[in-house]
């Protein structure tokens, strides 16, 4: 896996050998769920990796896209009850983006981007003496968010977002915004690469 992660980081650093105005970043952030749903009740964020393209530039807006995955976590294990479980959300969300430049503020970078967002949710441990290792469920919706990038450096830059996603629900789960509204508010620092 190591070895892997190595090639393709070597990949990717030998492709900006050969590009004089490279359109790839990379970002890392650390995502928070919030608002009033189950996510933001229930779980933690962990972390979250993206990777973005800029395909196209009309006047002073960079048009791309992006793909995030990122790792949330409910852990009950905490409680000392009866629910001695953890689930894990998996979220993958390819977005198309636009980023604007101002000319008057260059090491600003708002955006906005509209996409899909899938969550595997995956459990393990006990609920009620029941083992609900192995369970897994996938929820999908869209996404929309915004957010702003600051370069720190002509490579470093560190962003802040806000990504909003509508689940769709099945018919065991109630159609209430508690349950179909994601909100996460996401940190982090990135590198253009």
């Amino acid at each position: 896996m190591k070895q892997k992660l190595l090639l393709a980081l070597l990949l990717i650093l030998s492709i900006k050998s050969f590009s004089q105005d490279s359109k790839f970043s990379i970002e890392a952030s650390y995502p928070i769920p919030i608002g009033d749903n189950f996510i933001a009740e229930n779980y933690n964020g962990i972390f979250d990796i993206g990777a973005k393209y800029r395909f196209s530039k009309i006047k002073n807006i960079n048009i791309g896209t992006s793909i995030n995955g990122g790792i949330l976590v409910n852990n009950t294990n905490d409680n000392n009850g009866n629910q001695d479980f953890k689930v894990k959300s998996y979220l993958i969300q390819p977005k198309l983006f636009a980023e604007l430049t101002i000319e008057s503020i260059s090491k600003l970078h708002p955006f906005i981007g509209f996409g899909y967002t899938f969550m595997v949710f995956d459990a393990s441990g006990t609920n009620n003496g029941f083992d609900v290792s192995g369970s897994s469920k996938t929820d999908s919706g869209i996404n929309a968010n915004f957010g702003v990038a600051y370069d720190i450096t002509t490579k470093i830059f560190i962003g802040i977002q806000y990504d909003y996603v509508k689940l769709k629900v099945d018919e065991e789960t109630p159609n209430t915004t508690f349950n179909t509204n994601v909100n996460l508010l996401k940190v982090g620092l990135g590198f253009r690469i």
